[in-house]
């Protein structure tokens, strides 16, 4: 299945334009002696330095040996039309219109081989791997134990002061009212003596009374 051709005015205005371009160049070099195949390599010439140049220019709009190539093209191509325009009596064509185009070859090629050789601006460098390191961190000092807290002890209870136990009580042995009576005399003879109470070893020894009498009768007598 074929494609419909369609024209485009910018393509037929592109062919237009070259041709009449093609034209002009070709009757300046045939004026300026470049007779038979010679004639039609120029304008050839001429506009494949303009492209090459343009191209260049495009991928590359740093390069100033491009854009020095397409300026170069440009006068070249703009002069040999303006002068075939009747400008320029084409039957008698000055020597230095006729020394350029003779020498336009050597500098059409130069041209083109320094555009072919010139190097081609490469893609973004990668940004470089960053190396990363990790460190270890490093393990804190270690700190002095703490030293605990005094803990207050409470002050051990003061032992009571020992008290004597009371002697056991001797028995109560029933003394009879008069013996009771004159122990009572003879306590408070001894009391007037001795300034001391009698006691019941003195009760015993004195009136030879048995050791549980004395006992009762002092104990009585306290």
């Amino acid at each position: 299945m074929f494609r419909t051709l369609r024209p485009d005015a910018v393509l037929v205005q592109a062919v237009i334009a070259g041709a009449l371009s093609f034209a002009h160049l070709h009757d300046l070099a045939a004026a300026a002696g470049q007779d038979g195949w010679k004639a039609w390599a120029y304008p050839v010439s001429v506009d494949l330095l303009l492209v090459a140049a343009w191209r260049r220019m495009r991928t590359d709009t740093a390069n100033r040996d491009a854009w020095l190539w397409f300026a170069i093209a440009l006068i070249a191509s703009l002069g040999a039309n303006v002068a075939t325009a009747g400008l320029l009596d084409m039957s008698d064509v000055p020597a230095w219109l006729r020394i350029l185009v003779a020498g336009w070859p050597a500098l059409a090629f130069l041209g083109g081989t320094l555009l072919a050789h010139a190097p081609h601006p490469g893609p973004d460098p990668e940004p470089a791997d960053v190396l990363v390191v990790e460190r270890t961190p490093e393990p804190a000092p270690e700190l002095p134990p703490a030293e605990p807290a005094p803990v207050e002890i409470p002050p051990e209870p003061t032992p009571q002061e020992e008290r004597p136990e009371p002697a056991p009580s001797a028995p109560a042995v029933p003394v009879p009212p008069a013996l009771l009576a004159h122990a009572q005399k003879i306590a408070d003879a001894h009391r007037a003596q001795t300034g001391a109470p009698i006691d019941a070893e003195t009760l015993r020894t004195r009136h030879g009374m048995p050791a549980a009498l004395a006992d009762s009768i002092a104990l009585q007598l306290a």
